[in-house]
């Protein structure tokens, strides 16, 4: 049975009270089902209080983002090490607010995803182009970039631990631009086929793939169901307990949907 996956990004948000809350309210609203995979990734301050609220739940701690050393003179930086001494399963690396806002490129984050790997943690690679760039007929151009420079030179032993999460720039937020769910699917299937030049057919085939573009409770279920679209990557509605169990619940209804059908 192929899991889905529905991952949790808080971006700068919450204080510790409403961090506390919730995680607490999250992990009691997800019953006994674990037919789907589900991450929250709280701020940096956070980590350790959602983390000790987590333990023994079927949620996994995630961060945001790493800094790819071990250990070093980096002022407010945080170290792989540091994230799997507070119990961190997976990482958010690439996201598009640290590369267009941050200016962060893709030699930098491949050194990320690569230092990750070589720790032991999860990395949800993120790419996708902006709104000029579709535009422009652009994508294929500016994912295959992305993918060949970020993920140049992993070892293959580490890709099963390896996530990639397609998030269009131009449908985050309230940009009020939306991707379709054929749209979705359409461009997953390119990341799979540049994948698999890069890695292998095998490779590519056991890949997942998230979605993040503005997923929420009325449209999950849209996403999840087509194929190649493996899990989703939620921003907003991440921080509201009630909407993130929804979309879960949509994980579990397309997993248990297609168990059926097989």
């Amino acid at each position: 049975m192929a899991q889905k996956f529905v991952i949790g990004n808080w971006k700068m948000y919450t204080t510790a009270a409403e961090a506390r809350h919730l995680s607490q309210a999250i992990a009691a609203g997800m019953g006994t089902d674990d037919s789907v995979t589900v991450a929250v990734c709280p701020p940096f301050p956070y980590l350790s209080l959602v983390g000790e609220i987590l333990k023994g739940s079927r949620i996994a701690l995630g961060a945001q983002n790493l800094y790819p050393a071990k250990e070093g003179a980096f002022t407010g930086e945080v170290s792989p090490t540091m994230l799997l001494d507070l119990g961190c399963q997976y990482v958010i690396l690439g996201h598009s607010e640290r590369r267009h806002k941050l200016g962060e490129s893709d030699a930098f984050i491949n050194h990320k995803v690569r230092v990750a790997l070589s720790a032991g943690l999860d990395a949800i690679f993120c790419i996708g182009e902006t709104l000029e760039q579709r535009q422009a007929n652009q994508t294929k151009t500016v994912l295959e970039r992305q993918l060949f420079q970020g993920l140049d030179g992993l070892s293959a032993a580490t890709l099963t631990h390896l996530s990639i999460a397609y998030e269009p720039v131009w449908a985050i937020g309230s940009s009020g631009h939306h991707a379709t769910p054929q749209q979705a699917q359409e461009t997953h299937a390119l990341i799979r086929h540049c994948f698999g030049q890069m890695f292998g057919e095998r490779s590519a085939q056991t890949l997942v793939i998230h979605y993040g573009g503005s997923v929420n409770p009325k449209n999950a279920d849209t996403f999840l169901k087509r194929p190649g679209v493996d899990g989703v990557l939620i921003g907003g509605d991440s921080l509201n307990a009630e909407q993130f169990l929804a979309i879960v619940q949509a994980g579990i209804s397309q997993t248990q949907s297609q168990v059926e059908v097989a």
